[in-house]
């Protein structure tokens, strides 16, 4: 029964992955995974690294791939996945709207670059953001960082545009806020499927955007061809 039970839940774990299915709209971190320094936690990765490597039957002896270990273990906790940590999140500052503007803000075309929390390949796409201000202002490039940093920690496409949702809608206070990612996966790009031309679209609508005209508005912006 217990040799049951654990194959049935390999298959289920399996089948999250494969279908990209998310547990939680938090990011599955664990209560003390910041009880450790960043140099230590590099120490820890590298090792790991070089396990990894040499069970593969490479040569870390090599000119080339000496360096490999560390190298990955400083990306990992420096780049790739620096939106793990709190002390990371961009200060999103707002200001009065004095000048009065009413309508929409589109920030279109912010690149994402995410990694997916099943199989570790990248995601690479695009995000647009949008809000309708009710009083405050958010400068542009906070919107950018924003998405950088949810991005940058093992994730979900559909868990991302929903965290992006949420974290402008508290820095404006309010819940006029829409987002539109739309991403390629490597995991289905060059694994599994391998379908090099599929892309995910993910969208979450808050408040206003939620009204037919409203929506199709900032649907419609998308659309637009912006060249320079």
């Amino acid at each position: 029964m217990f040799e049951l039970n654990s194959k049935m839940n390999d298959e289920r774990i399996e089948d999250l992955g494969e279908n990209h299915v998310a547990t939680s709209a938090e990011n599955p971190v664990r209560p003390d995974a910041f009880d450790i320094s960043n140099e230590e936690k590099i120490a820890k990765i590298e090792e790991s690294v070089k396990d990894i490597l040499y069970t593969l039957g490479m040569d870390l002896t090599d000119d080339s791939m000496q360096g490999t270990p560390k190298r990955v273990a400083k990306a990992f906790v420096n780049e790739m996945f620096m939106g793990l940590d709190p002390k990371n999140k961009p200060k999103a500052s707002t200001f009065d709207n004095n000048y009065n503007y009413g309508e929409m803000l589109v920030e279109k075309n912010i690149v994402v670059y995410s990694t997916c929390e099943h199989h570790l390949l990248p995601i690479i796409g695009r995000a647009h953001v949008a809000y309708i201000s009710d009083g405050k202002v958010i400068g542009l490039s906070k919107m950018n960082r924003i998405v950088e940093y949810f991005a940058k920690r093992p994730q979900v496409q559909e868990r991302l545009t929903m965290q992006i949702v949420q974290a402008m809608q508290e820095a404006l206070g309010t819940d006029d806020v829409a987002c539109v990612i739309d991403a390629k996966h490597l995991c289905v790009n060059s694994r599994g499927i391998k379908d090099i031309e599929s892309s995910t679209v993910t969208a979450e609508f808050g408040g206003k955007f939620n009204e037919k005209e409203t929506k199709r508005e900032f649907l419609d912006y998308l659309k637009m061809d912006t060249k320079f």
